[in-house]
């Protein structure tokens, strides 16, 4: 990525614009001041070094690159002409073609960075119009590999899959600890030993995932062979319905997504 090159994030004091920002310059591609990020009221403190900006046409004009990080229920009022710019949206649902002819570019990129990003630890799927270059891909590349991992996908409905599975996937293991830790304090352990017990459950796991190649399967099959106190939970938490609740909560987050979309 050029020095020069300069980023616009549109909805940059919102959560997740805000990570992208903070990861983009803590990795190094650009640095603060090739940074213009846009807000509603009032300018924000966070962030030094960074042009804000109220006004989301200037931010277009003097960007190379617009990052669109607004609710998708917000997306029909966003009238702001791109000037045939590459575009990344982080919005869910909001199709290729929905950015083309709104943001006046024919160079787009769909883009799920999940709550992660904050830490750059997210992992990002992410399509492209047929209008990319190599350049733009390796600009998109650099900008999320900055938050964690990236990969290209083979298509929006991939992408639209990708939106429950790793776009909302932190939730999945929040919920976990949160229901370990409910189920904790409800057999009186003192919370602060519970909350200390439930957080190293979930981040060594989460190493422990990512230092062996096996497949996730693989490695519960492994837990269950033992036939002990580990296997004695998988096997009641699978017969209460834990598979099919997670495929529900898939299937309605891949819903969710499409139905954004068509209404927007």
């Amino acid at each position: 990525m050029s020095d020069v090159l300069k980023i616009g994030v549109i909805g940059g004091n919102g959560w997740l614009g805000g990570a992208i920002a903070k990861s983009i310059i803590d990795a190094g591609p650009v640095s603060a001041e090739e940074l213009i990020l846009s807000y509603r009221s009032e300018r924000p403190k966070r962030l030094q070094g960074v042009r804000w900006t109220r006004d989301n046409q200037e931010l277009a004009d003097r960007s190379d690159v617009i990052i669109v990080s607004v609710r998708p229920a917000d997306w029909p009022s966003l009238l702001v002409n791109a000037g045939g710019k590459l575009v990344i949206s982080v919005m869910a649902g909001i199709r290729l073609s929905q950015l083309a002819d709104q943001l006046k570019t024919k160079r787009v990129v769909r883009a799920l960075p999940n709550a992660a990003a904050e830490v750059a630890k997210s992992y990002t799927p992410w399509v492209a119009s047929a209008d990319l270059d190599d350049r733009d891909r390796a600009t998109v590349c650099r900008i999320f590999d900055a938050c964690g991992a990236a990969d290209e996908v083979g298509s929006e409905d991939d992408l639209d899959y990708l939106t429950g599975l790793s776009g909302s996937g932190p939730a999945f293991p929040a919920l976990l600890a949160a229901a370990m830790m409910n189920d904790a304090l409800a057999r009186g352990l003192d919370p602060e030993i519970a909350r200390r017990a439930v957080n190293a459950v979930l981040i060594g796991a989460g190493r422990l995932i990512e230092r062996h190649e096996e497949c996730p399967t693989d490695m519960v099959e492994a837990f269950v062979s033992y036939r002990g106190t580990t296997a004695a939970a998988i096997e009641a938490v699978r017969d209460a319905g834990f598979d099919a609740a997670v495929r529900s909560g898939l299937a309605k987050a891949l819903k969710k997504s499409v139905d954004m979309g068509q209404k927007s």
